[in-house]
């Protein structure tokens, strides 16, 4: 089995576990008592735009291995808020990236950008769960879902008023993801079954988004170079994570990258 088939088997269990413990009524009627969500697209730029960066909170990953452990996620968020971030992501999933619904909740009180729910999201109860928890947006990985299954999401990110953030890695991708009406999609330089970045991936798939669409450039962004190269692309959004958080100074490598 693929690395992301067997995420998405554990994911599976893992949604039928916590539904066991809420239920999706409850989650229902704790998120009609909140306030609107903030709009991820708002945030973004326009293709030609100032550089925007979606920053990214995360402990580990299953390609860099053990990154900082010890992250004070709600804290991190809170230097990218202070940084000129754009936007902060979040990663919630346990296994692999050392993340939980909890450091979202975290940050939804410590910043008032949009937060990103950054998960392997297959079900709606999981868009509830990230409503709840104080999400503005949810990412939708088009390699793990049925253009079916994206399409449903998609509608149902509408309906609970988040932001989805489609992301991509090829051409049949980017399709699928018009399709589905995505009108934020990233574009995924990682690719999933060898784990290895490519930032040519956004340089061919960039093009081929309309402009009326958000794009995002995802994977591999370090450096005001990197930044450089794909604005050259079309590129006027990054999400920016291992870099962000090696940094000994985030907000500092945060204004390089918006000012390249």
């Amino acid at each position: 089995m693929s690395f992301l088939g067997e995420i998405l088997c554990r994911k599976a269990a893992e949604v039928e576990e916590r539904r066991r413990k809420t239920s999706e009524r409850e989650l229902i009627t704790r998120a009609s008592d909140l306030p609107p969500p903030r709009s991820l697209a708002e945030a973004l730029s326009p293709r030609g735009g100032p550089v925007r960066v979606v920053a990214e909170v995360k402990r580990a990953s299953p390609s860099a291995g053990e990154i900082a452990a010890a992250l004070d996620a709600p804290a991190q968020a809170a230097r990218y808020a202070a940084g000129g971030a754009a936007a902060v992501s979040i990663l919630t999933d346990g296994p692999g990236f050392g993340g939980a619904l909890e450091d979202l909740a975290g940050a939804r009180r410590q910043v008032a950008l949009p937060l990103l729910r950054k998960d392997f999201v297959i079900d709606r109860y999981q868009l509830l769960e990230a409503r709840v928890a104080g999400a503005d947006a949810a990412l939708l990985i088009a390699a793990a879902l049925s253009e079916d299954g994206l399409a449903g999401l998609v509608e149902d990110c509408a309906a609970l008023q988040l932001t989805p953030l489609v992301e991509v890695h090829d051409e049949w991708e980017v399709e699928a993801a018009l399709a589905a009406g995505a009108q934020v999609v990233g574009v995924n330089n990682r690719n999933l079954k060898t784990m290895k970045v490519d930032l040519s991936v956004s340089e061919r798939l960039l093009p081929m988004l309309p402009e009326t669409v958000k794009a995002v450039a995802e994977s591999g962004v370090r450096t005001a170079e990197d930044v450089r190269r794909l604005r050259a692309a079309g590129a006027a959004n990054f999400l920016v994570g291992e870099a962000l958080v090696r940094a000994a100074d985030p907000a500092a490598l945060l204004k390089e990258l918006m000012e390249a």
